[in-house]
């Protein structure tokens, strides 16, 4: 399979996840909302209304502010689009997909419903670190193996990986 088919399919696998889970999470919002659901003892299923981007950041409530973060959204997803049909291997193909993924669930999310759907709780030691999604998770593991992809001791490993398939 070439990379970048593989990514367009790791893309595709994880907008239909991450919408699937939002949907069951929207389908009890009023009883993880009110209380939050322990899933593991630093992991709560809760739901919260992220109208910015990474992290809660510039945070918008008008209509033109969701506009601008769903045009900036997409043209990034454009230009890592572009970016994966040029791709080579596996690995940053596969990263890229995630990346991409992500991006369009949040997107989605804020067409239809105005902000992004966070449901997962990280915690520790009665600290809140922050809510995040199943896009959110796969971006940041998509940005982790490009980060991987550009170490130099990695190199050999995914050449002869790639050169086997």
């Amino acid at each position: 399979m070439k990379p970048p088919l593989l990514g367009g399919i790791v893309a595709l696998i994880v907008v239909s996840v991450d919408q699937i889970a939002k949907g069951a999470v929207l389908s009890r919002s009023d009883q993880v909302e009110a209380h939050p659901e322990p899933l593991t003892p630093f992991l709560d299923l809760t739901l919260r209304w992220n109208r910015g981007i990474s992290f809660s950041l510039f945070a918008r409530d008008s209509a033109a502010g969701e506009a601008g973060l769903v045009a900036l959204t997409l043209a990034a997803t454009a230009l890592l689009a572009w970016w994966l049909s040029r791709s080579r291997s596996w690995l940053p193909a596969v990263g890229l997909g995630l990346i991409i993924g992500g991006a369009l669930g949040n997107a989605i999310d804020r067409v239809f419903h105005g902000a992004v759907v966070d449901y997962l709780d990280l915690h520790a030691f009665g600290r809140h670190f922050f809510v995040f999604n199943l896009a959110d998770a796969a971006i940041n593991i998509g940005v982790a193996l490009l980060i991987v992809d550009l170490l130099p001791i990695q190199w050999g490993l995914v050449r002869r990986f790639d050169q086997r398939h």
